[in-house]
């Protein structure tokens, strides 16, 4: 991994990896979550902020069905989210936790944090790609952050 994230970002980094190797193997969180700190944390320039890795790491599979059914809804109509690459599935069920889950951060931070973490996975359009969903889903989850009306489901996945 080339430059220096700050622990955050490097977080999400190793969120993005684990929950892509939770996906393939079909491990969970606790025994990935252990498997990171122990051994992956090591290979980043910067530590992994831990705590925040876990809560990424805990809260997508706790969650999951209700983040999946958020990001098929900003979809376009011929897309699926079982079309969409594991690794971009990842990245964008960890965006839209944070989204929900994480008001500590502004929304267009994780927006822009995401968007930053496809681009170490990707070169072409997958960041943009990143950058239409989260921003949609943002506008939803996160309305007043925009201005927007504050719709009845804003704080559910």
């Amino acid at each position: 991994m080339s430059g220096n994230p700050d622990a955050r970002h490097a977080a999400r980094i190793a969120a993005v990896q684990a929950l892509y190797q939770m996906e393939l193997t079909e491990s969970g969180a606790e025994e990935t979550l252990a498997e990171f700190v122990d051994h992956r944390f090591e290979a980043f320039d910067v530590a992994p902020d831990a705590d925040f890795f876990a809560a990424i790491l805990r809260g997508v599979p706790q969650h999951q069905e209700e983040i999946d059914r958020s990001i098929a809804s900003a979809l376009a109509a011929n897309w699926s989210l079982a079309r969409i690459d594991s690794i971009l599935r990842a990245i964008l069920r960890s965006g839209l936790f944070e989204l929900v889950a994480r008001r500590d951060v502004p929304a267009k931070s994780v927006i822009d944090e995401y968007v930053a973490v496809s681009r170490v996975f990707f070169g072409a359009d997958e960041p943009g790609f990143v950058n239409g969903v989260l921003d949609t889903l943002a506008k939803r989850k996160r309305a007043a952050e925009f201005g927007l009306p504050i719709p009845d489901d804003e704080v559910s996945f």
